[in-house]
């Protein structure tokens, strides 16, 4: 395996060695980017380890540049960040020897050699260190093999696995989300390891958590790393609603999928198509009430009615749990919840316009979004089921366009506002106005009138005078 870096990043590296050697440092390159590079994956950040102080190194380095970039450091831990470009920051830190009490996260830290930072990382693969000394600069420092397990496609702690995940429990979902990112397996003593030390995760910061939760939503597999967070007992202990979803159940010769394996094939599947984030949340969850709302009726066989207005409740207590942004992301991923069985009701026979503009009003612009999650949704092993399906749905986006064409409703404000209404038969903000302002929507979208100022205002004059409104300004 070769290292190659760019001009650019042998610039800056030789920086670095340049400040080490002036300050007498022995300092070496160590982590993520070295494993990246003999990955040939992009590098977007390196971690430097002196035998030191790593915040006196920052700035030496610091100086190396024209102009100067901020030095932002953290004297607590001894550890300093230098922005290099809108792409590229360095990391630097002393090397240090680690230990932990067992009800806590936080270590106690002093400083170590080299030998010390290299037994304290979580995975061989990140305890490859370059030598940027200038007796040996360039050579690589491989204690546990490294390479070796890279070569191997192999996740494996660099000491005993206990001692590892106990030190520091995300450990464990890093080893899962490694695996999942760069399609590895996790060596047999190692997932050992994981197992019995899940228990452990619950001292860690939900932050944290969702941090790597996250960071495996956005693989290129994402459902690689869910089974194996189930597998493990973490995801139990994590985000134990999603596990609900597990198993399938019969009865009376009647039984329903396994709604777990399922939600992970349509993240699979819409994560083929898109790497947007909350995407892929409204995936995650978009079945998350079944187990909620399963009955079973006799003579038909398992229900799940109502599962989609059920689970949009449900969203924001998970991500109120799960330390997700309660914004417009969220009401995002509600909707997607909402509505995910909505388009599979229109390719029936005979759907109406007026069906067909609702879908359209309420998805608003999140459509496409919303027709990418059903057609993700279609997991049968029967091919022409699913090519059947996808027609349909294709169906369901041409009707969808021909519609919007002619009555404009996706991203519909209505053409008399309540400031209108409200001048017209001066009146203040009241509940008269909603009713006006619901009576020309649903108006609109069952077709009675265009979405048009003229007519709009006409049916507002007819509801106003229903209501007992007399005209002011006309």
């Amino acid at each position: 395996m070769d290292i190659r870096c760019t001009d650019k990043e042998m610039i800056l590296l030789n920086k670095v060695a340049n400040a080490a050697e002036r300050l007498g440092m022995e300092t070496y390159l160590i982590g993520g980017f070295v494993r990246d590079k003999l990955l040939g994956r992009a590098t977007k950040d390196a971690d430097i380890v002196c035998i030191g102080d790593g915040i006196e190194l920052a700035k030496e380095t610091a100086k190396q540049f024209t102009p100067v970039p901020q030095v932002d450091y953290f004297k607590t831990y001894g550890t300093a960040h230098i922005a290099i470009s809108t792409d590229f920051d360095i990391e630097f830190v002393g090397a240090r020897k680690e230990s932990y009490r067992s009800d806590s996260r936080n270590p106690e830290v002093l400083p170590g050699t080299m030998k010390d930072d290299q037994d304290r990382r979580d995975f061989t693969i990140n305890a490859l260190a370059i030598s940027l000394n200038i007796a040996d600069f360039g050579e690589l420092i491989d204690p546990f093999d490294g390479v070796k397990d890279l070569q191997d496609k192999i996740i494996r702690t660099p000491l005993e696995p206990a001692k590892t995940f106990s030190d520091d429990p995300l450990r464990m979902m890093r080893a899962i989300r490694f695996a999942t990112q760069l399609n590895f397996v996790i060596e047999e003593t190692t997932w050992q390891g994981i197992i019995d030390n899940a228990h452990r995760i619950k001292i860690i910061t939900q932050e944290r958590i969702t941090d790597e939760l996250n960071k495996i939503v956005a693989a290129d597999t994402p459902s690689r790393g869910f089974d194996l967070l189930y597998k493990s007992g973490l995801l139990q202990l994590i985000f134990p609603a999603m596990v609900e979803l597990a198993g399938a159940e019969y009865k009376d010769g009647h039984g329903h999928k396994d709604n777990f394996y399922h939600t992970l094939q349509v993240l699979d599947n819409l994560s083929a198509n898109t790497n947007d984030l909350w995407l892929r949340w409204a995936a995650i969850l978009h079945d998350i009430a079944k187990p909620a709302t399963k009955r079973f009726e006799e003579g038909h066989g398992w229900t799940f009615h109502g599962h989609e207005a059920v689970g949009g409740r449900m969203v924001p207590k998970i991500f109120t749990k799960l330390k997700l942004p309660q914004n417009e992301k969220m009401r995002l991923v509600r909707k997607l919840v909402e509505l995910h069985l909505r388009p599979i009701s229109l390719t029936k026979e005979n759907i109406t316009d007026s069906a067909i503009r609702r879908l359209l009003f309420d998805a608003g612009e999140d459509f496409d979004a919303l027709m990418m999650l059903c057609e993700a949704d279609i997991t049968s092993k029967n091919k022409q089921k699913v090519k059947r399906f996808l027609e349909n749905f294709q169906l369901v986006r041409q009707r969808c366009k021909e519609v919007e064409a002619k009555d404009h409703v996706r991203n519909w404000q209505p053409p008399v506002t309540g400031e209108i209404i409200m001048e017209t038969f001066g009146i203040p903000p009241s509940k008269q106005v909603g009713i006006i302002k619901d009576a020309l929507k649903e108006a609109m979208l069952d077709g009675l009138i265009p979405n048009e100022y003229a007519a709009a205002f006409e049916l507002m004059l007819e509801k106003g005078k229903e209501l007992g409104l007399k005209v002011v300004k006309s």
